[in-house]
């Protein structure tokens, strides 16, 4: 017979029994009070490993809950001058703290000034409160939606969200909670997965059972819009997710109130800003610039750079106005070969105060108009040379 295979002479199963002796001997001769704190150490050890684990193979949503559920306030903070997609967002996560009874207070900087923004809060009756510094949010527990870094208020860099949820680039993270899914065209997707994940009862389900969690019409309309508005009805920047998602929401949504939000009246500047983004555009090849002069609504500057696309064998667009000493940039690209966010960035990078950014279809940026002047470092640019900054960098040469 082989015995090859065999146990050594003084082993269990393969294990020496000499070291295990030895083990419990040296474990035998400790004093009882060490050994005592050396077995709660490992205890410790495993049940914090266990916590680890069982945290996060839970979803998303349901850590994002339990987060919330630890505060009794918590402030939703959206980004400056909120879009459908912030403002859904912080209806989600909103509805998601209502389920764990903490209050929430939806807060933002800036203004809500275009037509379709104004459009979604009014019909979907957002109660949202404005923010000046940091004193004024409405508490401590700070949770900061489709941005990742909070801005456009004073004492803003003081803030350390608790939670993020977001789909842009950046390094901003929250101290108990982060999700920033830049493979993602909307936030509002991010959110709709949540509020799946955590089984919330549709209000159209005739098999409603009264539960604490129910996705009402308005929050469906509004998750969908955002989705609809960020991802230019589902054409652009779209992945999996925001096609899940829309289908998820669909049979909850309220047709009359996407459809007031979707049609508002349009203000004359922003239609007369249309016609000169039109009208005085600069092409070169099957890229659009346009200058559309000293305005007093900066949001008609995106909606311009939408009616530039649709002009036949332009690929990509950009539009920039001056209000408030600020010049604003706005950009648009269907072209695999322009990331506009990055070719933003690349056009202002060594003007000083500048930022840019953004994804692959759009983005933006701001930029003082004294220290593209000149005031600073920098010798300062003018229109012209501006312009041609912008086509080198829609070109890949800059």
């Amino acid at each position: 017979m082989d015995h090859s295979d065999a146990p050594a002479h003084g082993t269990l199963v393969g294990v020496d029994v000499s070291s295990l002796e030895g083990v419990v001997e040296t474990l035998s001769s400790l004093d009882p009070l060490i050994l005592s704190l050396l077995v709660l150490a490992v205890a410790g050890l495993l049940l914090g490993g266990w916590w680890l684990v069982s945290w996060f193979r839970r979803p998303p949503g349901a850590r994002l809950k339990r987060v919330l559920a630890g505060y009794d306030e918590v402030a939703v903070l959206m980004h400056p001058n909120p879009d459908p997609d912030a403002m859904a967002c912080a209806m989600g996560v909103a509805a998601i703290a209502d389920s764990v009874d903490t209050e929430t207070t939806l807060q933002y900087s800036g203004e809500i000034r275009h037509q379709e923004n104004r459009a979604f809060r009014t019909v979907l009756g957002l109660d949202l409160e404005t923010v000046e510094s940091s004193s004024e949010l409405a508490s401590e527990a700070v949770v900061l939606v489709d941005h990742n870094t909070p801005r456009g208020f004073t004492g803003a860099q003081t803030v350390e969200p608790v939670a993020v949820v977001d789909h842009h680039p950046g390094n901003g993270a929250g101290t108990k909670f982060t999700d920033v899914r830049t493979g993602y065209g909307a936030a509002a997707t991010i959110v709709a997965e949540y509020i799946d994940e955590l089984g919330a009862v549709k209000e159209t389900d005739e098999d409603d059972d009264g539960g604490d969690f129910v996705l009402t019409s308005e929050l469906a309309t509004g998750l969908l819009y955002g989705i609809l508005a960020d991802t230019n009805h589902l054409t652009n920047g779209c992945s999996n997710a925001e096609f899940d998602a829309s289908a998820y929401l669909f049979d909850t949504i309220d047709e009359d109130l996407l459809e007031r939000i979707a049609n508002p009246q349009v203000s004359d500047d922003v239609l007369q800003i249309k016609a000169t983004a039109i009208t005085e555009k600069r092409v070169e090849g099957p890229f659009a610039i346009c200058d559309v002069g000293t305005i007093s609504n900066v949001d008609a500057i995106p909606q311009a750079a939408d009616e530039l696309m649709h002009l036949e064998g332009v690929t990509a667009v950009v539009v920039y106005g001056e209000s408030d000493g600020t010049i604003h940039l706005s950009g648009r690209s269907r072209d695999d070969r322009v990331h506009m966010g990055e070719t933003l960035r690349h056009a202002v990078s060594d003007i000083p105060m500048a930022n840019a950014g953004g994804h692959a279809r759009m983005g933006g940026g701001q930029l003082s108009v004294d220290h593209m002047r000149g005031i600073g470092p920098s010798k300062g640019v003018d229109k012209t040379e501006f312009e041609e900054r912008l086509f080198s960098a829609l070109a890949g040469e800059r």
